[in-house]
């Protein structure tokens, strides 16, 4: 049986108590979220497969991480569609504009930012959520916009 949002995000907060680990995890999560995105996106495909700048692996599972939050609110679905749609148009201008590869860029961001987020652990005294399950590397997006917007779900 499919967990309910409310079950995700219960167990979700057991390891997200401590104050500074919260603010840390408000950060690094979307961050983390948004830089896999972008490592996504930065994946070569063979041209035939990409008519335009939009048809890569990134948009791709943008799509799927949609189909999989549908299934568990409307209302959070769309916050995630629009923060994804965001993501997206920034990895479209990094790629036109930024002096340094956009998988550069978006490495060295998710390295530092898993290493606030296992500070954040430590100081919480608990492993991150996702070495019990993977759907957790999702769910804690998901998360941090249901904090962000109250009454999200």
């Amino acid at each position: 049986m499919a967990k309910s949002l409310d079950q995700w995000f219960t167990e979700y907060s057991a390891s997200h108590q401590h104050p500074l680990n919260k603010r840390i995890h408000f950060i690094a999560v979307p961050t983390i979220y948004a830089t896999v995105i972008a490592l996504l996106w930065s994946i070569p495909l063979p041209e035939i497969l990409t008519p335009f700048a939009w048809a890569n692996i990134g948009t791709l599972s943008v799509l799927l991480i949609i189909a999989f939050y549908c299934t568990l609110s409307a209302k959070l679905s769309i916050i995630m569609l629009c923060f994804s749609g965001i993501i997206l148009l920034v990895c479209y201008w990094l790629t036109l504009n930024s002096p340094w590869p956009l998988w550069l860029v978006a490495l060295s961001l998710f390295i530092f930012m898993w290493i606030l987020q296992f500070i954040g652990h430590a100081v919480e005294g608990k492993k991150p959520s996702f070495f019990k399950d993977l759907q957790f590397l999702l769910i804690g997006p998901a998360w941090v916009m249901a904090y962000l917007f109250k009454g999200l779900k």
